[in-house]
Protein backbone atom coordinates (compact mmCIF):
# COMPACT_ATOMS: atom_id res chain seq x y z
CA UNK A 1 0.00 0.00 0.00
CA UNK A 2 1.34 3.36 -0.62
CA UNK A 3 1.86 5.87 1.99
CA UNK A 4 1.21 9.42 1.36
CA UNK A 5 4.07 11.36 2.65
CA UNK A 6 4.51 14.99 2.19
CA UNK A 7 7.82 16.11 3.72
CA UNK A 8 9.52 19.55 3.43
CA UNK A 9 10.96 20.71 0.54
CA UNK A 10 14.63 19.17 0.26
CA UNK A 11 17.95 20.81 -2.11
CA UNK A 12 18.79 17.60 -3.04
CA UNK A 13 15.84 17.13 -5.18
CA UNK A 14 17.43 19.06 -8.09
CA UNK A 15 20.59 17.28 -7.57
CA UNK A 16 18.57 13.92 -7.69
CA UNK A 17 16.84 15.08 -11.00
CA UNK A 18 19.85 15.68 -12.38
CA UNK A 19 21.42 12.69 -12.19
CA UNK A 20 18.26 10.50 -13.10
CA UNK A 21 17.70 13.06 -16.06
CA UNK A 22 21.37 12.05 -17.06
CA UNK A 23 20.90 8.42 -17.18
CA UNK A 24 17.93 8.77 -18.96
CA UNK A 25 18.84 11.02 -21.60
CA UNK A 26 21.88 7.56 -22.25
CA UNK A 27 19.12 5.50 -22.90
CA UNK A 28 16.81 7.79 -25.52
CA UNK A 29 20.12 9.54 -26.72
CA UNK A 30 18.42 9.00 -30.39
CA UNK A 31 14.84 10.09 -28.93
CA UNK A 32 14.89 12.88 -26.56
CA UNK A 33 14.21 16.53 -27.42
CA UNK A 34 14.35 17.81 -23.93
CA UNK A 35 14.05 16.52 -20.28
CA UNK A 36 12.70 18.36 -17.72
CA UNK A 37 12.07 18.88 -13.66
CA UNK A 38 8.17 19.30 -13.16
CA UNK A 39 5.78 18.40 -10.16
CA UNK A 40 6.44 19.62 -6.74
CA UNK A 41 9.88 18.95 -6.20
CA UNK A 42 10.72 21.23 -9.01
CA UNK A 43 9.64 24.26 -6.88
CA UNK A 44 11.61 25.43 -4.60
CA UNK A 45 10.24 25.58 -0.90
CA UNK A 46 6.87 24.21 -1.36
CA UNK A 47 5.96 20.13 0.50
CA UNK A 48 5.68 17.31 -1.79
CA UNK A 49 5.82 13.92 -1.93
CA UNK A 50 9.38 12.92 -2.34
CA UNK A 51 9.05 11.51 -5.82
CA UNK A 52 11.45 13.27 -8.25
CA UNK A 53 8.81 14.13 -11.52
CA UNK A 54 10.44 14.07 -14.97
CA UNK A 55 9.20 14.85 -18.34
CA UNK A 56 10.85 13.92 -21.43
CA UNK A 57 9.63 15.41 -24.53
CA UNK A 58 10.53 13.41 -27.44
CA UNK A 59 10.61 12.96 -31.33
CA UNK A 60 8.27 10.02 -31.76
CA UNK A 61 6.14 8.02 -28.62
CA UNK A 62 5.85 5.26 -30.27
CA UNK A 63 9.76 4.64 -29.70
CA UNK A 64 9.64 4.94 -26.21
CA UNK A 65 8.44 1.63 -25.96
CA UNK A 66 11.28 -0.27 -27.16
CA UNK A 67 13.38 1.24 -24.40
CA UNK A 68 11.13 -0.64 -21.94
CA UNK A 69 14.10 -3.23 -20.98
CA UNK A 70 16.52 -0.07 -20.78
CA UNK A 71 14.39 1.46 -18.94
CA UNK A 72 13.87 -1.86 -16.17
CA UNK A 73 17.93 -1.91 -16.00
CA UNK A 74 17.74 1.60 -14.26
CA UNK A 75 14.79 0.07 -11.94
CA UNK A 76 11.94 1.80 -13.76
CA UNK A 77 8.66 -0.35 -14.39
CA UNK A 78 6.99 0.67 -17.81
CA UNK A 79 3.46 1.57 -17.14
CA UNK A 80 2.31 2.65 -21.24
CA UNK A 81 -0.30 5.38 -21.14
CA UNK A 82 -1.60 4.47 -17.32
CA UNK A 83 -4.27 6.91 -18.11
CA UNK A 84 -3.23 9.66 -20.10
CA UNK A 85 -3.54 9.30 -23.59
CA UNK A 86 -0.25 9.80 -25.79
CA UNK A 87 2.00 9.37 -22.28
CA UNK A 88 4.45 6.78 -21.85
CA UNK A 89 5.03 6.61 -17.82
CA UNK A 90 7.17 4.83 -15.70
CA UNK A 91 7.63 4.19 -12.21
CA UNK A 92 10.93 3.80 -9.82
CA UNK A 93 10.70 2.00 -6.39
CA UNK A 94 7.46 0.70 -6.08
CA UNK A 95 4.88 1.30 -3.62
CA UNK A 96 8.26 3.60 -2.29
CA UNK A 97 8.59 5.46 -5.37
CA UNK A 98 11.17 8.07 -5.94
CA UNK A 99 10.58 9.22 -9.35
CA UNK A 100 8.30 9.10 -12.11
CA UNK A 101 9.02 9.59 -15.54
CA UNK A 102 6.48 10.96 -18.11
CA UNK A 103 7.11 11.00 -21.60
CA UNK A 104 4.96 12.94 -24.87
CA UNK A 105 5.42 13.43 -28.47
CA UNK A 106 6.88 17.29 -29.16
CA UNK A 107 4.04 19.21 -29.23
CA UNK A 108 1.63 17.52 -26.84
CA UNK A 109 -0.46 20.15 -24.66
CA UNK A 110 0.67 18.14 -21.72
CA UNK A 111 4.42 19.74 -22.36
CA UNK A 112 2.97 22.91 -22.11
CA UNK A 113 0.75 22.13 -18.71
CA UNK A 114 3.61 20.57 -16.75
CA UNK A 115 5.25 23.60 -17.82
CA UNK A 116 3.65 26.29 -17.39
CA UNK A 117 2.51 25.08 -14.04
CA UNK A 118 5.52 24.69 -12.54
CA UNK A 119 6.69 28.01 -14.17
CA UNK A 120 3.91 29.97 -12.73
CA UNK A 121 4.14 28.32 -8.88
CA UNK A 122 7.83 29.79 -9.04
CA UNK A 123 6.76 32.81 -9.81
CA UNK A 124 3.70 32.92 -7.39
CA UNK A 125 5.21 31.93 -3.93
CA UNK A 126 1.73 32.73 -2.83
CA UNK A 127 0.12 30.06 -4.82
CA UNK A 128 2.50 27.91 -4.06
CA UNK A 129 2.42 28.20 -0.39
CA UNK A 130 -1.37 27.74 -0.80
CA UNK A 131 -0.86 24.61 -2.86
CA UNK A 132 1.93 23.56 -0.06
CA UNK A 133 -0.85 23.60 2.77
CA UNK A 134 -3.46 22.32 0.69
CA UNK A 135 -0.83 19.33 0.18
CA UNK A 136 0.00 18.62 3.76
CA UNK A 137 -3.66 19.16 5.15
CA UNK A 138 -4.70 16.21 2.54
CA UNK A 139 -1.83 14.16 3.56
CA UNK A 140 -2.78 14.24 7.11
CA UNK A 141 -6.20 13.64 5.99
CA UNK A 142 -5.59 10.33 4.15
CA UNK A 143 -1.90 9.00 5.04
CA UNK A 144 -3.32 5.24 2.94
CA UNK A 145 -5.62 6.69 0.65
CA UNK A 146 -3.44 8.06 -2.39
CA UNK A 147 -6.53 8.34 -4.17
CA UNK A 148 -8.52 10.48 -1.97
CA UNK A 149 -5.49 12.80 -1.42
CA UNK A 150 -5.10 13.24 -5.40
CA UNK A 151 -8.77 13.67 -5.62
CA UNK A 152 -8.49 16.31 -3.00
CA UNK A 153 -6.13 18.37 -5.12
CA UNK A 154 -7.68 17.90 -8.35
CA UNK A 155 -10.25 21.24 -8.40
CA UNK A 156 -6.77 23.35 -6.87
CA UNK A 157 -4.47 21.83 -9.95
CA UNK A 158 -7.33 22.47 -12.47
CA UNK A 159 -7.42 26.04 -11.32
CA UNK A 160 -3.68 26.58 -11.23
CA UNK A 161 -3.48 25.05 -14.32
CA UNK A 162 -6.02 27.11 -15.89
CA UNK A 163 -4.48 30.49 -14.42
CA UNK A 164 -0.54 28.82 -15.29
CA UNK A 165 -1.78 28.78 -18.85
CA UNK A 166 -3.04 31.79 -19.02
CA UNK A 167 -0.16 33.42 -17.50
CA UNK A 168 2.54 31.89 -19.26
CA UNK A 169 0.26 33.20 -22.61
CA UNK A 170 0.47 36.49 -21.81
CA UNK A 171 4.07 36.01 -20.76
CA UNK A 172 5.12 35.50 -24.73
CA UNK A 173 3.19 38.75 -25.52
Amino acid sequence: MRKVAVIPYNEDWKRMFIQEANKIKNIFEQEIIRIYHIGSTAIPGIHAKPIIDIMGEVISIEQVDLYNQEMKKLGYEAKRENGIQGRRFFIKGGDERTHHVHIYQTGKEEIERHLAFRDYMIAHPEEAEKYSELKQKLAKQFPDDIESYVEGKDAFVKEMNRKALQWKRSQAK
